[in-house]
């Protein structure tokens, strides 16, 4: 009874501060002066949590492997008077994974957040069928690179007394899609990396989240059903666009006391 009590009052905690954001009661700006990391954020969910970020008053790192989507994204976001920068990076590179965060931390002097949005699919079928090229490829960019990302950040943060790290996971860790063994495996393990992390790094004031979403329409997500077709015998998908699947992000950033000011 007293661990469902305790689950219960996190839970009302959380919805409380969603609706303390979505009405404006959390003061303006909640993130000034704070440098966030976004992996995969020049499109769908990652460019979504890069507006958001920034909108909250961060100053916002995107990143991508290709220049020209980094170059886009970077002038999409300014031109709405955001500040954001951006680099190329292919998280499954160490060398452009310490490069991502040397430039952020020359540019800005250090690094409060990070967003880890990278992750590949590239088999769709059955899991007797997945070759381990392609088992090595989607753990090594979904789950192997976001432990590094983590574990390159956390001195930066440390340096200024604590941060946040958002690992963006997938309702496919609870429920599977059909035909996406690994990409469902590797969401799972972020599940374990999560609680791990959380534990390991509390006691340097660092907290570490991990977002679920449902099915975002993205260009990532065109493999999947579309809404008329269904995933499993009983229930059809419910899709929904990346603003709207992050209504929860505020709880996985701010801490309470930004909350209550």
């Amino acid at each position: 009874m007293q661990k469902a009590g305790l689950l219960l009052g996190g839970w009302t905690r959380a919805w409380k501060l969603v609706r303390m954001a979505s009405s404006g009661v959390i003061r303006r700006n909640p993130l000034a002066n704070k440098v966030a990391l976004v992996t995969a954020s020049t499109d769908g969910i990652g460019l979504a949590i890069s507006r958001r970020l920034a909108e909250d008053g961060a100053h916002v790192v995107i990143s991508s492997r290709k220049q020209e989507n980094v170059d886009r994204a970077v002038a999409k976001l300014q031109e709405e008077g955001l500040s954001v920068s951006g680099i190329v990076c292919h998280v499954g590179k160490p060398e452009d994974r310490e490069r991502l965060v040397t430039t952020a931390v020359k540019l800005h002097q250090g690094i409060d957040i990070l967003v880890s949005n990278a992750a590949v699919n590239p088999f769709f079928g059955n899991l007797m069928d997945t070759t381990e090229e392609v088992w090595d490829k989607v753990l090594s960019i979904n789950v192997k690179a976001t432990a590094m990302l983590i574990k390159a950040v956390v001195p930066e943060m440390e340096k200024r007394g604590g941060g946040s790290v958002v690992i963006v996971g997938s309702v496919a860790a609870f429920t599977r899609f059909p035909a996406l063994g690994p990409y469902n495996v590797s969401k799972t393990a972020l599940l374990g990396l999560t609680k791990n992390f959380a534990a390991e790094l509390a006691s340097k004031n660092i907290r570490v989240n991990c977002l679920a979403p449902g099915l975002i329409k993205t260009h990532f997500s065109t493999v999947l059903p579309s809404p008329d077709q269904t995933l499993t015998s009983s229930s059809p998908p419910t899709w929904a666009l990346p603003s709207e699947e992050f209504r929860l992000y505020p709880y996985c950033i701010l801490s309470p006391k930004v909350a209550e000011n």
